[in-house]
């Protein structure tokens, strides 16, 4: 069946966006950068000749959506969104193509299969999701608090994982930038993922399918790629699946192309 092929055009809190690839079709995974970025990031890592089917939004927050409106415009391809995110963009972005669906819905988007899932963050009805295409499986979660049973349940038997490992727990707290409050918000139930936590997920996720674990939305304040990596390195070796490949993502730079026989 060819190669899936999976870019992180970015990814942090400067903005966010991953294109995945199959056959000649393409599907782009949150807009968070500016339609100029997402353009010529695309075409830095090759990725810009293919059909680009739609875009599917995690959420609302202006990291995942920032470059949405222009880049529409110029593009003309669906938004696929949970019926919450949509409700709070339809008005700003009202001369897109909409395709509402509920948290949990299955879409089917030319070769991509895509089983959404809720997931707690702060946003209105926020996803992560599970795209498949032929035997690859790739599991995907950006923004979360904590780790459900059904985020767990949803992220077995995956070929390739993107998931969130925000912050460390000591850099958090000892931070001087934020105020209390806004620290609180990051580490609450409904804010992100810390490295423990996501070392935790990994541990019980990691299966023998698993091939490539990227970390992405590391904090530049309150995390380093380096710690992050360990954490899930050490997560990796307790499953036994010390031969997965863990990449690291940022939001100012493309990140490596990751080719996966489908």
């Amino acid at each position: 069946m060819g190669k899936v092929i999976l870019t992180v055009l970015g990814s942090g809190s400067r903005g966010n966006s991953l294109h995945l690839e199959h056959g000649g079709q393409a599907l782009l995974v949150d807009a968070g950068l500016s339609a100029k970025q997402l353009e010529a990031r695309m075409a830095e890592a090759g990725a810009h000749e293919a059909e680009l089917l739609g875009i599917i939004l995690t959420h609302e927050h202006g990291d995942h959506t920032a470059g949405l409106k222009t880049f529409v415009k110029k593009r003309k391809c669906p938004i696929f969104a949970s019926h919450g995110t949509k409700d709070v963009l339809e008005a700003e972005v009202a001369t897109a193509d909409w395709r509402g669906f509920e948290a949990g819905q299955h879409l089917v988007v030319g070769c991509f299969s895509i089983e959404t899932f809720p997931v707690p963050h702060d946003a209105a009805e926020p996803i992560g999701m599970r795209v498949t295409v032929g035997k690859t499986k790739v599991g995907l979660i950006s923004d979360l608090g904590f780790v459900t049973r059904l985020v767990v349940e949803r992220l077995k038997g995956c070929t390739a994982l993107v998931l969130e490992a925000n912050y460390d727990e000591a850099m958090l707290r000892t931070e001087e930038k934020r105020p209390w409050s806004v620290k609180q918000r990051i580490s609450a139930r409904h804010g992100h993922l810390s490295n423990g936590a996501a070392a935790k997920l990994v541990e019980e996720v990691a299966g023998p399918e698993l091939r490539d674990l990227l970390l992405g939305h590391i904090s530049e304040d309150c995390n380093r790629p380096e710690i992050a990596r360990r954490a899930i390195e050490g997560a990796l070796e307790k499953a036994g699946r010390k031969g997965v490949r863990v990449h690291e993502t940022c939001a100012g730079r493309v990140g490596q192309r990751i080719e996966i026989e489908a």
